[in-house]
């Protein structure tokens, strides 16, 4: 029987390239593992030729981002706190710290998923969906929403997992389910012909998987979890919710955007609709490493902020910036030459096939300033500046896209859409990463002020 593992700060040390690579790359396989097979499950309901499923799928994947964007702010709090505390040497606080956070997690994503059940159907209405597209939407949602408190808890452990710097377990936590997902799909979808609700069931029992499989790292492996008491639990509500809150608003802001651009897509028939939900499942996979850079690089920043090594949190950054940069640039290309392929094998039709092929290969590149924003909000999320991180986020969401979305659609139809949804990133990414660098270097001073007070006073 293997003995528990003792948490250990080993960000502390180390090129910090190569900890941005090591955590990057197996968070990203496993992260992009789930986003494939999130594209294979609506490149199956796509096969069935009925436009209106495809379309639900892409409503439906609207209000569940809302709930997932919530679970992600509470994992980065989860992972912030505990990553502090271990890389302080605080490894009662850490357990503690853990503890309480997935009981936390657990009671407000429950409330999340009866507050989007009691609302469902008016908001479906209000992101322009209709008739068969809108009753398949809310079948869907109904089926998955009872699972929402699972996908969080399971996301939070994965962030203990990666704050502790164990990132091939946690690579497991999200691989692992995907599989499972990736053989359940095809028999449920077609062998038991249950159609878009096999797509919604399998989603369930992979869920199932993902929470299994972080409880034995967690728990088994780590031991990094205590029952939580009355007091730990109160105690930790306000450093919680300091960084949760605005973690949270930061997240919800995408949805947000990702709701006002599905809303400015469905006037121009399912086809589009249809159209944007794929494009919606071929970003996160394009992209995924830089989904999982954002998560990533998080513990490392977290651990060396407790550790006192502003200059590690610096380097941290800038080396994320690079992976940024060449990764995107790559994908871009990439894109744009299989841009046909890809939208015929999705079965995108009419103005949804245009609408794909616009996306690979005129504004996928613009996703490199989207990176950037993810590595910022990672940044502030661990630094205690989560605020920052929500209005550059909101700004994006709002000032970024609205007004560009509403004037592209107008003028260039459902490609407008698209571009206009894209160029707000340009400016917030660039203003995210300016400002990132000056509070590294507000915070490095202030360090230096407290330690020579200190040594004065001695």
């Amino acid at each position: 029987m293997n003995s528990p593992v003792r948490p250990t700060a080993k960000f502390l040390s180390g090129s910090t390239l190569g900890h941005v690579l090591t955590m990057t790359l197996t968070g990203s396989i496993g992260l992009v593992s789930v986003f494939i097979v999130d594209a294979i499950s609506l490149l199956y309901v796509a096969q069935l030729g009925k436009p209106e499923l495809t379309a639900a799928m892409g409503f439906g994947g609207t209000l569940l981002f809302f709930a997932g964007s919530v679970s992600i702010g509470l994992s980065i709090a989860t992972g912030a706190l505990t990553s502090r505390a271990i890389g302080a040497g605080d490894l009662t606080g850490a357990r503690r710290t853990a503890s309480a956070a997935l009981l936390i997690v657990v009671l407000v994503m429950s409330l999340i998923a009866a507050l989007l059940w009691t609302l469902l159907e008016p908001l479906v209405t209000l992101i322009g969906a209709k008739g068969e597209a809108a009753r398949a939407a809310q079948t869907y949602m109904k089926i998955l929403l009872p699972s929402i408190p699972l996908l969080s808890l399971g996301m939070c452990m994965s962030a203990l997992l990666r704050a502790n710097g164990d990132a091939r377990r946690s690579m497991y936590v999200t691989l692992l389910p995907a599989l499972a997902l990736l053989l359940l799909d095809p028999l449920l979808i077609f062998g038991l012909g249950l159609e878009l609700r096999g797509a919604a069931v399998a989603t369930i029992i992979s869920r199932v998987f993902i929470v299994s499989l972080g409880w034995y790292g967690v728990v088994k492996v780590h031991r990094l979890i205590d029952w939580p008491s009355k007091d730990s639990v109160l105690a930790l509500l306000r450093p919680f919710f300091k960084i949760g809150g605005p973690a949270i608003l930061t997240q919800i802001a995408t949805p947000v955007a990702n709701s006002f651009v599905t809303a400015s897509m469905a006037p121009f028939g399912d086809d589009a609709v249809a159209g944007s939900a794929i494009i919606a499942r071929i970003t996160p996979v394009a992209f995924g490493v830089l989904f999982a850079m954002s998560g990533s690089v998080g513990p490392i920043i977290g651990q060396n902020l407790g550790g006192n090594r502003l200059d590690r949190v610096r380097s941290t950054v800038s080396d994320s910036f690079k992976v940024t940069f060449v990764y995107c640039f790559v994908v871009s290309i990439l894109l744009a030459i299989f841009a046909e392929p890809l939208a015929y094998a999705f079965g995108a039709k009419a103005e949804g096939f245009e609408v794909v092929l616009f996306f690979c290969r005129f504004v996928a590149g613009s996703f490199v300033f989207s990176g950037m924003l993810f590595v910022v909000n990672a940044a502030f999320n661990n630094l205690g500046y989560a605020s920052y991180s929500t209005l550059l986020n909101w700004g994006r969401a709002t000032l970024g896209v609205a007004p560009f979305v509403m004037l592209g659609g107008h003028w260039f139809g459902a490609r407008g859409v698209v571009a206009g949804s894209a160029l707000g990133a340009l400016v917030f990414g660039l203003l995210g990463a300016w400002l990132c660098f000056r509070v590294i270097s507000q915070i490095t001073c202030l360090q230096g002020t407290t330690t020579a007070a200190g040594t004065r006073s001695r």
